[in-house]
């Protein structure tokens, strides 16, 4: 007789057996989708990333949101370049939500290996890890990742569509495929003189088997690549024309203003609206529920926005405390310290035995640093419409039928289309999700509250469009925001200055925890890579180090700002590095560059920034004659490595105004597609960084944030923008992130720069002198 436990052990022996065996097997292809690409008339789907028309369009899939990064330029000339299309007759259009578009590379970079890490276990979690992304994984716009991620299965997919159409000639002409070229959106026959153009060949080629291992281009070979067209979003962004989530108005919208408890994670305890229902324009007021980590609040719907928020503010709420009632900034610094001191947490990085080391030092040196709770700031603040159109009572159930559309300003659309469906009582294939442009994302659209209350809002209003937005005083006071962060770091120093041992320890909250929490209900448990990073995973070679972090959970809704743990921890690690090299009396650049033996890539950055920020040379005064004194920093993050040298001075007027001169760059990125948007990625990072370095900063006041507007939370003005200078390390590695590394190293290289010019070391965030 077969016993209950035989069964057992037999079928989790099978499910081991499947689970390995699926794991050995190599991934599954990117190229197609589930479903075939949706074609106009005259247009031909070759694979799940282009389609070309009978008028020779060449419309290229866009599987990453657009928000002011590039990414629908230089990701379109990723597969032009291998299908040799003419660029003037490239056009775009956003993917639909499938796995193939899922993003791999963001979450493999997330597992916390050291970057000189080169161990079987490193590559076994890398490997299995892609392999489920691509399964059961998200279409995510993030970690500086698109084109590092798409990088290859876009090259692919323009390789075999170049393939398919010469193979497509080839047969029609009656001559060996070897002979036929392509270029600019011709099909060539240089023998006979023949040639065809892509729309010509498109239903042909087609109708051809998808080539199994397309053979890509050498660098060597690129047309595109390496180049600086105009970007394809430019023009519409001057002329008005572009259309962001605020823009979008489907016929018979309404607008629903939304307004939150004050204090975060209150709860609602019921409205009064009865002044507001007598405005004109007003067509109900509706209750919003804490979804998806929003707080609890309401919102007023009239026919226009200005209806919709005068009705707003005549509702009167009743609020009721949350877990934050009584928590202020002061409270959670005390609160950072006190978990630091009583457990230095998990340690992602060591070397050797660092307290030993510390014990034997010929000096030892500490400091503590701190970072405050950051708002995004997104200049459009956020915002959904849905309409919702559900099945009429008593009719046949029509399986998958669309009924329900999201209009969104979103990172994450396959989420966006779950949470809408949730809210909406539907399934994931009844919505269709439509990405507009992103006035600004920096990590703040990879959350779906906006997604989820804009739903919630819509099911009241049933087949009727409804555009719910954020006011300004919202969006501020109710962000998820950078979390704080305490670190306190140790060193030792031998007889020569030189570091034998490095510890630095962290404490603050974990983002990866809250996102899973609020998003898919998942207890967060573990290491979370984004606390630490930055801290950890660095080029310097230390005799002995050991690198941690405390995980503090805090009822402070936190989330992924502009380069995440980097923005913060490179403050502290370089700051703290040139309190070494001070202490030793050497040269910071000398200095830096002895921790780098092995390390010749960040070397040869930092060197040529250094040289071309004139470092050594005494520095000229400032136009009103003040004194100038220059800092640097070195830094790599999402695979890129950034050095920066900033020069900075006081207003002559007012001590305590910061200025800053200039910043010159120095990017070390692999292979770069587009030139122009790499130096664009960085000014912005760096004059992002700058407001963050000298205004960024969140308080709490009984639970409640104290800054509603960019009055209290301003962002750099044109006159105060230093001048930058950008130079890229010419390279053929594999092409790393742009979008967020220019960011972390501004902070200490400023800070590091008023220490010389002032002798203060600054070890707050923002900025402030004494």
């Amino acid at each position: 007789m077969v016993s209950r436990r035989r069964i057992l052990l037999g079928t989790l022996a099978a499910s081991g057996a499947l689970v390995v065996g699926w794991g050995a097997l190599p991934p599954r292809q990117r190229l197609t989708g589930s479903q075939p690409l949706p074609a106009a008339a005259g247009e031909q789907a070759f694979n799940g990333w282009v389609k070309i028309g009978r008028d020779d369009a060449v419309s290229i899939v866009l599987a990453r949101s657009e928000m002011g990064q590039g990414v629908s330029t230089a990701l379109a000339m990723v597969l032009a370049d291998e299908l040799d299309a003419d660029w003037a007759q490239v056009r775009t259009e956003m993917a639909p939500v499938d796995a193939i578009y899922n993003n791999l590379a963001t979450v493999v970079d997330g597992l916390p290996f050291h970057p000189d890490d080169q161990g079987s276990l490193k590559r076994l979690a890398g490997w299995l890890t892609a392999k489920t992304m691509r399964e059961v994984g998200l279409m995510v716009t993030g970690g500086s990742s698109s084109i590092k991620d798409l990088w290859l299965p876009m090259r692919q997919a323009g390789a075999a569509a170049r393939a398919m159409l010469v193979a497509a000639a080839a047969a029609q002409w009656g001559v060996p495929a070897d002979e036929v070229l392509v270029q600019r959106g011709l099909v060539l026959h240089a023998r006979s003189k023949r040639q065809l153009r892509f729309g010509e060949l498109a239903e042909r080629a087609a109708a051809l088997p998808l080539p199994k291992a397309p053979v890509l281009k050498t660098p060597s070979q690129f047309t595109l690549i390496g180049r600086t067209p105009p970007r394809r979003d430019a023009a519409a962004k001057h002329d008005g024309t572009a259309r962001f989530g605020l823009d979008v108005t489907p016929a018979g919208l309404l607008y629903a203003s939304l307004v939150m408890n004050p204090q975060l994670g209150g709860g609602l305890g019921g409205f009064d609206a009865r002044a507001a229902l007598a405005l004109p324009g007003v067509k109900t007021v509706v209750a919003v529920p804490a979804l998806r980590g929003a707080t609890a609040g309401y919102a007023a719907v009239a026919d226009t926005p200005w209806h919709a928020m005068q009705a707003a503010a005549a509702v009167q709420p009743q609020w009721t405390d949350g877990p934050a009632a009584t928590l202020d900034s002061a409270g959670i610094r005390r609160q950072l310290g006190e978990a630091l001191t009583a457990d230095a947490g998990f340690a992602y990085h060591t070397v050797g035995d660092a307290e030993q080391a510390l014990q034997s030092a010929s000096k030892t040196l500490q400091a503590e640093y701190h970072a405050p709770l950051l708002a995004h700031a997104t200049l459009e603040p956020q915002n959904c419409t849905v309409l919702f159109q559900p099945a009429a009572p008593g009719s046949a159930p029509a399986d998958q039928a669309i009924q329900a559309t999201v209009w969104a300003p979103t990172q994450v659309p396959g989420l966006a289309r779950y949470v809408a469906a949730q809210a909406l009582g539907l399934e994931s294939e009844q919505v269709a999700v439509q990405v507009t442009l992103l006035g600004g994302g920096f990590g703040r659209r990879l959350d779906v509250d906006f997604v989820a209350q804009a739903a919630a809002i819509a099911r009241a209003l049933p087949g009727v469009p409804v555009q719910t937005f954020w006011s300004r005083a919202q969006d501020s006071t109710h962000d998820f925001y950078r979390p704080p962060c305490v670190a306190r770091y140790r060193a030792g120093l031998d007889a020569q200055g030189r570091v034998t041992a490095w510890q630095a320890a962290s404490a603050g909250p974990s983002i990866v925890h809250q996102y899973l929490q609020r998003v898919f209900g998942l207890a967060g448990a573990g290491p979370d890579k984004t606390t630490c990073e930055g801290a950890f995973d660095q080029a310097y070679e230390w005799p002995a180090a050991r690198i941690s972090h405390h995980i503090v959970a805090l009822p402070v809704p936190v989330g992924f700002w502009r380069s995440v743990g980097h923005s913060h921890q490179a403050f502290f690690k370089e700051s703290f590095l040139d309190e070494c090299a001070h202490a030793a009396g050497q040269d910071p650049l000398a200095y830096r560059l002895a921790l780098l033996q092995r390390h010749p890539r960040h070397a040869a950055v930092l060197r040529r920034a250094a040289e071309l920020g004139h470092w050594g040379a005494p520095p000229a005064a400032a136009a009103d004659g003040a004194k100038t004194a220059r800092g640097l920093a070195l830094h790599q993050s999402f695979g890129a490595i950034v050095a920066q040298v900033a020069e900075v001075s006081l207003d002559p007027g007012d001590a305590q105004r910061i200025r800053v001169h200039r910043v010159t760059a120095v990017i070390d990125c692999g292979t770069v597609v587009h030139p122009g948007i790499v130096r664009q990625q960085m000014e912005s990072a760096i004059v992002n960084g700058l407001g963050a370095a000298l205004y960024g900063e969140i308080t709490l006041l009984k639970g409640q944030v104290q800054q509603a507007n960019f009055d209290q939370q301003p962002l750099l003005r044109g006159a105060d923008c230093p001048q930058i200078h950008t130079e890229i390390i010419a390279s053929t590695e594999p092409p790393e992130g742009v979008g967020e590394p220019g960011l972390p190293p501004l902070a200490p290289a400023v800070a590091n720069a008023l220490f010389a010019l002032t002798g203060q070391r600054l070890r707050s965030l923002p900025l402030k002198l004494a």
